[in-house]
């Protein structure tokens, strides 16, 4: 079956990136790699639709009129980095009952026993070591790596070149930035950082991070007025 959209018309197996910023254009191309046969377009929701139907050459229409497709094999991945509106786009996306999408590089490396759940990015040169749990949503931009042992929650954004040592808690909605190094912890007193939390770029984060907490600097410590002097 064929569905008719402005301009063109779409196979019925779509899969929908959701979201036109940078990161949602790099990775178009490791869905199209990944799924070269289905139809893959660009969604946002109405209020952020450009005058253009397209992306890149990849078809963009809104989130409202996508849900009105009724083909039933739909498919979302969310290619938004904030991690509070990743989180209020996933809810949406449940309560329409629409699948989401793991998007992983043919060129990232995942080893034993990792668990991977829905909507994952996993971007090029990724690496997942051994006994790992990853929650829904995950980003793993580029060169970035998880080791073994570590438990990653729902909506987390890791940039790129982020390191990530074994042994490591990290919670829901946390952001960390391109370059930061997450210390190894220890099998009995794993190193948590706790949700909602911010890493700055290029942090050594040394000891636990508290929840709603943003670090910075090497070795990491509280953003603040004091701190910043």
């Amino acid at each position: 079956m064929e569905i008719k959209v402005p301009g063109r018309l779409l196979m019925s197996k779509i899969n929908a990136i959701y979201g036109t910023g940078g990161f949602a254009r790099e990775v178009m191309p490791i869905l199209k790699e990944q799924c070269p046969n289905e139809e893959n377009i660009f969604i946002v929701h109405k209020k952020y639709m450009q005058t253009e139907n397209s992306i890149n050459g990849c078809p963009l229409m809104s989130y409202e009129d996508f849900i009105k497709i009724s083909s039933r094999d739909k498919n979302v991945t969310i290619a938004i980095s904030d991690t509070a509106i990743r989180a209020k786009v996933s809810d949406q996306v449940d309560n329409d009952h629409i699948k989401q999408k793991n998007i992983i590089s043919k060129t990232s490396i995942t080893m034993d026993n990792v668990s991977i759940s829905d909507g994952v990015i996993i971007c090029p040169f990724v690496t997942l070591t051994s006994n790992i749990k990853i929650g829904k949503n995950f980003h793993a931009n580029i060169y970035s790596y998880v080791a073994h042992d570590c438990l990653i929650g729902e909506n987390v954004t890791f940039a790129p070149s982020v390191k990530c040592n074994g042994n490591v808690i990290i919670e829901d909605n946390v952001f960390i930035g391109t370059g930061a190094i997450i210390k190894q912890g220890k099998k009995d007193n794993p190193l948590v950082i706790g949700a909602n939390s911010i890493i700055s770029a290029g942090s050594f984060v040394t000891k636990n991070v508290s929840k709603s907490t943003t670090v910075f600097g090497n070795p990491a410590k509280i953003l603040s007025k004091s701190s910043l002097k």
